[in-house]
This record gives C-alpha cells, structure tokens and sequence, in this order.
C-alpha cells in the first residue's frame, strides 16, 4: 500500500466515525472517503492539478478537518492562520504561489483582499444541504483525475527563520503517513479512540498529532471551534473523549477550571493527556497528573519532522516529567559541532533522519547545507539522553521565540517595527515566561530628536502583525548590546537588561 493521505483514510471502516463537530453532527469513514474523491475530482474538472497548492484559511472546526484531509489527498495544502494581516498574507501568498485560496462562504478575512491582489483565484466552500459540517462541495465540474504517489508534496508550511525569511517547509505523502504511523503507536490508538481537538489546524501539531494519528487508527476527532478554558471539560464529557493534545499553556488553562471541578475532571476517565510544541513544566506535569487521575505524555516535534520526534511511553514504561522521552518515529542523536555522534549523557546538537523528516527547505539552499549534516537533520536543540533512553532539551541553539508552541521570527518583528518612523534600530528577542514558556521583549533606539511610548509601539505592531506576534516587553536603550563582531545580540538580552 502506498503511503499516501489518501489510504490513510481508505484503509478505514466506512461505518466508523471519523469526525465529530457541535449538534452531534457525525462523519463516517464512508463519507470522509466520498468527500476526498468528490474533492479530487472537482479540482481536477477546474483544472487544478496534483502538483498545484491550494491555501486554506478556515476556522477551525469540521470543514478545516476535511478541507485539510480532501486537499492533502489530492494536491498540496497550505494552511495559513485566519488571524494574520493583510500585509502578512501578502507575504506568504507570494512565498507560495498557490493555484486557489479557499475560504468560508461569503468571507471577509484579510486573505480575500490579498488574493485579489494578487490576482490568486478565491474558492469558496459550498455546505450540501442536509449534510453535516465539513461535507461540501468546492466546484460544480467533476472529471477524472490522477492520484498523489508518495513523493508528491501534500503539505506546505513556514517556519520562522531567525536571521533570515521565514522557511518554506515541504511535506510530502510518505512524510505524513510515516508521522502518523509513528505517532498512533507510540500512542497504541485504536478505532475506540475520540480526541478532542483543542488544536488550530494550521499548526503542525493539530494537523499530525491529532488529525492524521487518528485517521491512521480509525479513531474519531471531536473537531471543535477551537480551545475554550471555559468549556473544555464539559465538552469532555459531552463527547466521551479518551484523550486530549495541547500545548502547555493550554494545558494550565484547563487545569485552573479542573482544579475547581474535580469530580467532573475524574469522571472524564482519559486515557492519558499528552503535551508537545513547547515545554511542559514539571509542576504542571504533577498537576495534570493527579487532577485527572490519567497517565501525561509529553513529546517533542517540529515542522520540519512533520511534527513527532521522540515521546515519553505509556504505562507500564515511565514517563519522566521534564524529559520529552524516548524516540518515537525517527533516529534521534546527539551530535556534537564537527558532526560527531555523541554518547549518552553527552550534550549536544539533537539531530533526525527518517521518513517523516523533510527532504529540505524550498528555494534555500544556504538553509540545507547548514541544517543537513552526513543525512541527518539538525534541529537546533540541544540537549542530551540520560541512562535511560530519555532525552532532555536543555536549550536552544537558534533564536526562535517559541510562545506557548507558536514559533515566532525576531527578523519578522524587527522588520515590521523598523518601519516605524521614530525607531533608529531594533532587536526583538524572547523573555522567559512562566505561562508561556517564552514572551516577546524588543530593544528599541529611537531616533534623535523623536520620542515614543511603549503603547505606540504596540498599538504600531498591533496594525501589522497577528496577536501572539505583539511584544510583550519593551526597553528603550540608548545603544543596543553588541557583540564581538558588531552583531547586536538576541541570546542573553532578556538577563542583560534584567527582565530574567
């Protein structure tokens, strides 16, 4: 069988449930299966190809589950986060150049004008009456058309770059089903299985972790609106879930609320919870673990591992807070700068290589050379395995500000702020943060002569960059810290100007 999204799905019994949404409206197997080849054949009837991308920009929900699933089958997805701004969606149109945009009916996201723009088609989804959500049409033509072998790219997402553009990372049909593969095992998901989705699915880890997992197994997604605090627990319930994927802060969100509903908490008899994406305090580990009363399984992954790297077992094996676990997918080493696999309890570069690993970077070949080292991928961790097998990050070679599991550029940062008339230099960095993980500082010289405030500043960001993206810190300095070389420096600015 080849390993394509499309037989992820095809492989499943049509009377299981695949996807569930609000009103208990259900999605069989059956169904999801008609709507992928319904889907593929509307594409091609418009002349839309395998190779072509199409953007999606949805909320999530049911019709970003199966949008995502219908596309991925048949050409290459590109999910794009439905709170950018215009000038952010100008920029990743032109990055990927994709046949179509597709968006709710009658939408008025910032996406519609960019698009037109750039002359990009919009293709709106069309609900089939008494169908459930997340069964549509796209076009009204149908024909035959040509199925997606392994190698073809499926899906297409950015990873922020630190001294340069944002990545585009490729993903291909063998990348997602190994991923999923690996990530149901190490889960041991079965057909009984039903996650909530708390996860956007724009986000590698709500895409594989989740989504595909599940549909590898023949397990169901409550695919809700979207994560609420507020009504995660008794939605829960409502559902009968087994398990649930977040990340940390998410997890600190729901465990505020749990804390105040114990019985409730309890009753949910989860099967284990799992966190990814960013670290996972030890205290909330505890905490997860004891309100619940179920087994806490952190992981690592990144986009470029078309998300699971290594993963803490389930029971009886341990899991060990603060460590994210034994490799679960692909080889998982410790190299040291010269390209030298390390021993255990050696700290190191954590390097990758296997099928769910990303061939490399679109369009930049600077970025592969120095991320691939004799076939293996460097992901810009370091870290190290105790004596156990388990692997510890213990800190990040790259600058990335990673807030709450949401990647974050400084460049982007800085070259929005730049653009400000009274700012001479800037230099955006990460600031530890208890919820978080990481929140957003900048350092800031204004011009001779103009002055400015902290509120302007955001107020400035707040019109050019996405919520999560506003810094949260802002110092004005009279000359920003430099290094040897005359670089200004991101790494140690936080202690530097005393905000850790």
């Amino acid at each position: 069988m080849a390993k394509t999204v499309r037989n992820l799905i095809n492989q499943n019994q049509d009377d299981d449930t695949a996807i569930t949404s609000d009103n208990n409206q259900i999605i069989t197997f059956k169904a999801l299966k008609k709507q992928v080849h319904d889907i593929s054949g509307q594409l091609a009837g418009h002349g839309i190809n395998k190779n072509d991308r199409a953007v999606i920009v949805l909320p999530n929900g049911p019709e970003m589950a199966t949008a995502f699933l219908a596309i991925s089958s048949y050409m290459s997805a590109a999910p794009l986060n439905p709170s950018y701004k215009l000038s952010e969606y100008e920029f990743y149109l032109k990055d990927l150049k994709p046949k179509i945009v597709i968006v709710e009916k009658e939408s008025t996201n910032a996406v519609v004008e960019a698009a037109n723009k750039l002359n990009i088609e919009i293709c709106e989804i069309k609900q089939i009456k008494e169908e459930p959500k997340g069964i549509f049409n796209l076009y009204d033509s149908f024909s035959n058309f040509e199925v997606s072998d392994e190698e073809d790219e499926a899906l297409v997402l950015h990873t922020s770059g630190t001294t340069s553009r944002p990545k585009v990372v490729p993903l291909t049909n063998k990348n997602i089903f190994s991923s999923a593969y690996n990530i149901s095992g190490s889960l041991q998901l079965t057909p009984k299985d039903h996650c909530y989705n708390v996860m956007p699915l724009f986000h590698i880890h709500g895409l594989i972790a989740i989504l595909c997992s599940s549909v590898f197994a023949g397990a169901s997604v409550y695919a809700s609106n979207g994560f609420n605090a507020l009504k995660f627990l008794d939605e829960a319930k409502k559902e009968n879930i087994t398990w649930y994927s977040g990340v940390p802060t998410m997890h600190q969100g729901i465990l505020l609320r749990a804390k105040k509903n114990v019985k409730l908490a309890e009753s949910l008899s989860l099967r284990f919870i799992r966190s990814s994406s960013a670290s996972l305090p030890p205290a909330v580990f505890e905490e997860l673990k004891n309100v619940f009363k179920t087994t806490v399984i952190e992981a690592y992954g990144m986009t470029e591992a078309t998300h699971q790297m290594t993963s803490n077992p389930l029971p009886p094996k341990q899991q060990k807070a603060g460590f994210v676990g034994k490799p679960a997918g692909p080889e998982v080493c410790i190299m040291d700068t010269n390209g030298k696999i390390q021993a255990d309890g050696v700290e190191g570069e954590v390097v990758i290589r296997g099928d769910n690993v990303t061939k490399g970077y679109e369009n930049n070949e600077e970025a592969n050379k120095s991320s691939f080292t004799n076939g293996w991928f460097r992901t810009g961790d370091q870290g190290y395995f105790d004596n156990d097998g388990y692997l510890k990050i213990s800190g990040r070679l790259k600058e990335i500000i990673n807030r709450g599991g949401e990647k974050i550029s400084p460049l982007e940062i800085d070259n929005v702020l730049m653009e400000h008339e009274a700012i001479e230099q800037v230099v955006t960095f990460g600031v530890k943060d208890k919820m978080l993980g990481e929140s957003i500082g900048v350092a800031i010289v204004t011009k001779k002569g103009i002055e400015c405030t902290e509120t302007e500043i955001k107020n400035y960001a707040r019109m050019h960059l996405a919520d999560f993206k506003i810094p949260k810190h802002i110092r004005f300095l009279d000359e920003i810290p430099k290094g040897a070389t005359g670089k200004m420096q991101r790494i140690g600015l936080s202690q530097k100007l005393g905000l850790e």
